[in-house]
């Protein structure tokens, strides 16, 4: 089984937008590799903190998410470039470090 980079990690992050007590799993795709669960809902909720100011920790959260979030297939529905263009500074932010992961 093949885990995600950041899989790990990302599970004790998306703990932030479930009540205490909760887990999330990580889940198996048909690929045989390993997601975790929760990623893209933490991504929306993290781009709300940085729309408000937050900054740091965010946006280590947020690119840490990238690797999942291209695996998932985020950015073949949403491509990178409508992550960019707009007012929304963390859709952006996500957009730009998207782009760079993919190169």
């Amino acid at each position: 089984m093949t885990s995600i980079e950041g899989s790990n990690e990302l599970g004790l992050i998306n703990q932030k937008i479930i009540e205490d007590g909760e887990i999330l799993p990580q889940v198996k795709l048909k690929d045989g590799s390993s997601v975790q669960t929760g990623t893209v809902a933490t991504m929306l909720y993290n781009i709300q903190l940085y729309n408000s100011g937050h900054r740091g920790e965010v946006e280590r959260e947020l690119v840490l998410a990238i690797p999942t979030l291209v695996k998932v297939g985020l950015f073949d529905l949403f491509q990178v470039d409508e992550w960019i263009q707009g007012s929304n500074a963390g859709r952006k932010f996500v957009g730009l470090k998207a782009k760079e992961y993919l190169k």
